[in-house]
């Protein structure tokens, strides 16, 4: 390591600590000739992964897209931006953990989607109408019964707080 003040190749480590939830260790170095302090950051390097277009095409993976469309959906819905970049995190370990250089986009949309289903019903149908391209309303409709279904099928009878429900749902 090089020191930063002057040029110098060699240090000793004074400290070092695993930060970021042990995704990177942080080092304190002192320079042996000008014994002034620096620090370091070790991380893990990630074999890049190439997402497959439906065309075809191929496209370095970015996180901020798929953060992106997330947000997009959770729009005006009560979801934090690190619920969503946890979400984005466990798609990223996923990923990487699949040990695959090359990506399909439908694995990754589909991935989303499993998370949005789980966080939020609104998120996930916003999510799912642009990423399945329904083709009619009909479509679009029977994705919102099924969501439906699975909602009710979730819920205790006469609503969360045991009251009972008008014909409107209110």
């Amino acid at each position: 390591m090089k020191c930063p003040y002057c040029s110098y190749t060699k240090d000793k480590v004074v400290d070092s600590r695993s930060t970021k939830g042990g995704e990177a260790v942080r080092r304190r170095r002192e320079c042996l000739a000008c014994d002034r302090r620096f620090t370091t950051y070790e991380y893990v390097e990630h074999v890049p992964i190439m997402v497959v277009k439906n065309d075809g095409r191929r496209q370095p993976y970015e996180r901020e897209k798929v953060v992106t469309g997330i947000r997009i959906a959770c729009e005006k819905r009560p979801i934090s931006l690190d619920t969503i970049h946890q979400m984005v995190d466990e798609i990223e370990t996923a990923l990487y953990d699949a040990g695959e250089k090359e990506v399909p986009s439908k694995l990754i949309g589909t991935m989303v989607i499993q998370r949005l289903r789980n966080v939020d019903e609104v998120a996930y149908v916003r999510f799912a109408s642009v990423y399945r391209k329904f083709r009619d309303v009909s479509e679009f409709m029977d994705e919102l019964e099924a969501v439906l279904r699975e909602h009710v099928q979730r819920e205790p009878a006469g609503g969360q707080d045991g009251s009972e429900r008008d014909e409107v749902g209110r």
